[in-house]
Formats: structure tokens, C-alpha cells, sequence
């Protein structure tokens, strides 16, 4: 049985943090203005002198608890969630699923827009969990979860502990991969499925020999991006351990490891607070560090490398439930069209005129607009830019 959940970070974990920070060894740095070489010390010692001096944490979990929290014991595992209901009276269960580096904070700005009612009355009952080993989810007790696992929690979280029988599913990064797995196994729960990426182990899984130009440069382009921006996801791969052992000890190597993907991924202009304010960034950065997590957030690269051989040996299933893909420009690698109809039946695509990989946190109004524009549709409302031409019942 789900039990509320309230968010209380203990006092001492706050004050050993400005410890550690006003405490902090600086290394040297040659030639980073760009962010080239990883993060830019001028910036990340302004961060970091905001988190000791300036950050209101208590400000910030006083908003996050503003919303619904629940924490419920799915097959042995804790999982953490927010469910807001819709305020309308059509309302259409949907969950959203987060990725790395960031956590349950990427949906925050948009819960409100999407459980608002329309003119229509039509809106969205929003669950938003912590992936397990992140933010308030248990930490797997014996090893991390592959997202195939983590798909059978959230499926059965929707269906056996909220007593949903049909839903939609978000994801981006490896949400969406967690998406696919649930798309794929069990697709009788879903109504559609919305993803803002294509799960990554498709760069590698699909034969080349009959895709097209447009397809074969996406692949190398994926190929090249992990060649000089994937090596983070390497070591976590590999060795997350020998990593985690720095970034749980130092709040400045933690800021460091994060926002850099932070300031990669997203569509800021070189200019990381053209997307998100410090008070956003350090957040989610205190989620990691008063939670203890950066090690099992990481380890679902490893896990997922474990399986991915076998995985790849198997022939791609194509879920047949109606997909929606959202576009955002500055995302790390996207795909052409033909490619992922390959993959998904998609039924809706729209190219975003701007934002990046964490969506939803950058641009809230783009993302809720078109994820309720796919649900709109599955339901049989059709909308053409923003205005209903012609509608149906609702189901």
C-alpha cells in the first residue's frame, strides 16, 4: 500500500555540506572557457559559493513537498512518487519517467500545466517516480536494475498499487528506454507512449545495410558523439564504483560531474542560466548528495551493459502502441523520422524550435502542449495547432 511520503532532509547532512564546501580544493584549469575540457572552474566556484552561501534548501523542499508525495513497497523495492490528479473531468493517467543526470525535479514545472483542464475539460493524472537508486527511491540492496526491470516496477505501480487499467507513458533518456520496455511487455496497458529521445542502444542495434543517407549519417553522428562526448557514460558502464567514491565524498566534484551535462545537453547559448536558474541546478544537486545516490544512479549503466549483449542478439520487437516523439533541437544525437518509424508506430512528431535534452525543465510550455496534444489525440480529439477542428466522444 502507498503511505504519503514528506521530504525532510536532516539538519546535520545540510550543515556537513557548506562544510565540505567552504572546505573545497580547487585544482588548476588551462584553456576551459568553452567548457571544452569538462567544467569551467569560474562558473562552477560561483555555483558552488551560491550552494554554501546563498542556497535555501528548506525554500526548496517546501515547494517539492507542495506536491503529492507517495513512497509504496513494489516487489521488495521502495518507490518513491508523485501523483497529482487532474482537475478536469476527463483525466487520463500519465506517467513520467526521468533519466540521468537529473531526477524527479525535471517534471515539476510542467505537473501543474498538464493536471490543469482545458477547454475541453480534458487533463492528466500525473505520476512522476524516482527511478530506483535515485532521489528518494530504495537503493537496490544487492545490485542496480536494468531498465527492463525498473519497466515491471512502474507498470506495476500503475496498475496494481494506483489501479489504473490503461495509461501513457513519457520518457526521456532512460525513461524512455524504461518507456519501451513497458511498451514492448506490456503494451495492454497502454494508451501511447510519448518520448522526447530514441533509447540509446538503437545506434547499435540496427543493421545499416538498407538504411538511408539521412539514417547512415545519424549513425555516424551518434557514433561520434560517443566517441567525444560519452565517456561519462563509459567509466559508468565499467567502473562506476571507483568513481562514486569522489563524487559521493565531494559536493564540488558531484556539481562538477552533473552540470557539465547539464551545460552539454541543453540549449543555453553558452550560458547555463539561460535555462535554468541556480536554485533549479542545485536541487537537483541536493537531491543527489543529501540522498546518497550518485553511485546507484550511475550503476544503471552497468546493469544495462550486462544485458545489453544478450540484447542485442535478439531481434528488435516493434511495439505497436501509438508513440508521439518530440523533438528538441539541442538534444545529444536525434533521429531522423524514417528511423524511428523502424522502430515505433508513431503517430504524432513534432520538431520543437528549441530546447534540449532535459525538456521539460527547459521548456515546460512546448513539452506539456504537445503531450497534451498526443493524449488529446489518442482520446479523439484532433488538434492542429493548438485549436480542436473536430472531436469525438471522449473514451
Amino acid at each position: 500500500m502507498k503511505e504519503p511520503y514528506q521530504i525532510n532532509v536532516d539538519a546535520s547532512i545540510l550543515d556537513d555540506l557548506q562544510y565540505r564546501l567552504a572546505r573545497t580544493r580547487w585544482p588548476n584549469e588551462i584553456n576551459n572557457d568553452n567548457w571544452q575540457t569538462g567544467a569551467n572552474s569560474d562558473y562552477l566556484k560561483e555555483l558552488c559559493s551560491y550552494w554554501w552561501r546563498d542556497f535555501d534548501w528548506r525554500k526548496q523542499e517546501a515547494h517539492i513537498n507542495s506536491f503529492s508525495h507517495f513512497k509504496a513497497n513494489i516487489d521488495g523495492t521502495g518507490i518513491h512518487f508523485i501523483h497529482e490528479k487532474g482537475k478536469g473531468d476527463h483525466s487520463v493517467p500519465l506517467l513520467l519517467i526521468h533519466g540521468f543526470p537529473d531526477s524527479f525535479v525535471r517534471f515539476l514545472k510542467v505537473i501543474p500545466l498538464l493536471t490543469e483542464a482545458d477547454e475541453d475539460g480534458f487533463c492528466f493524472d500525473v505520476v512522476v517516480p524516482s527511478i530506483p537508486g535515485f532521489g528518494f527511491s530504495d537503493i537496490p540492496a544487492q545490485s542496480g536494475m536494468n531498465p527492463k526491470q525498473i519497466a515491471s516496477l512502474f507498470t506495476k505501480l500503475m496498475t496494481n498499487e494506483l489501479g489504473y487499467s490503461r495509461f501513457i507513458v513519457e520518457g526521456g533518456d532512460w525513461g524512455s528506454s524504461i518507456a519501451e520496455h513497458i511498451a514492448i511487455r506490456n503494451p495492454q496497458f497502454l494508451e501511447g507512449m510519448y518520448l522526447t529521445d530514441v533509447p540509446w542502444y538503437h545506434l547499435f542495434a540496427v543493421p545499416d545495410e538498407d538504411l538511408t543517407k539521412p539514417e547512415k549519417d545519424y549513425l555516424q553522428r551518434g557514433q561520434a558523439w560517443s566517441q567525444k562526448e560519452g565517456s561519462y557514460a563509459l567509466i559508468q558502464s565499467t567502473k562506476p564504483q571507483s568513481l562514486a567514491y569522489g563524487l559521493n565524498d565531494s559536493p564540488s566534484g558531484l556539481a562538477a560531474w552533473i552540470i557539465e551535462k547539464f551545460y552539454n545537453w541543453s540549449d543555453c547559448n553558452g550560458k547555463l542560466e539561460n535555462c535554468y536558474t541556480k536554485d533549479e541546478l542545485l536541487t537537483n544537486l541536493t537531491i543527489y548528495w543529501a540522498t546518497q545516490t550518485i553511485n546507484s544512479a550511475m550503476r544503471i549503466y552497468y546493469e544495462a551493459a550486462i544485458v545489453m549483449p544478450q540484447q542485442m542478439k535478439q531481434k528488435i520487437e516493434r511495439p505497436e502502441v501509438p508513440v508521439g516523439i518530440g523533438i528538441f533541437p539541442h538534444d545529444l544525437v536525434n533521429a531522423p523520422r524514417k528511423f524511428v518509424d523502424r522502430i515505433f508506430n508513431v503517430q504524432q512528431w513534432t520538431e520543437m524550435p528549441k530546447g534540449g535534452h532535459f525538456a521539460p525543465m527547459e521548456q515546460p510550455q512546448l513539452f506539456a502542449a504537445d503531450v497534451r496534444k498526443f493524449g488529446k489525440t489518442l482520446k479523439g480529439i484532433v488538434v492542429e495547432e493548438n485549436v480542436v477542428r473536430s472531436r469525438t466522444d471522449l473514451l
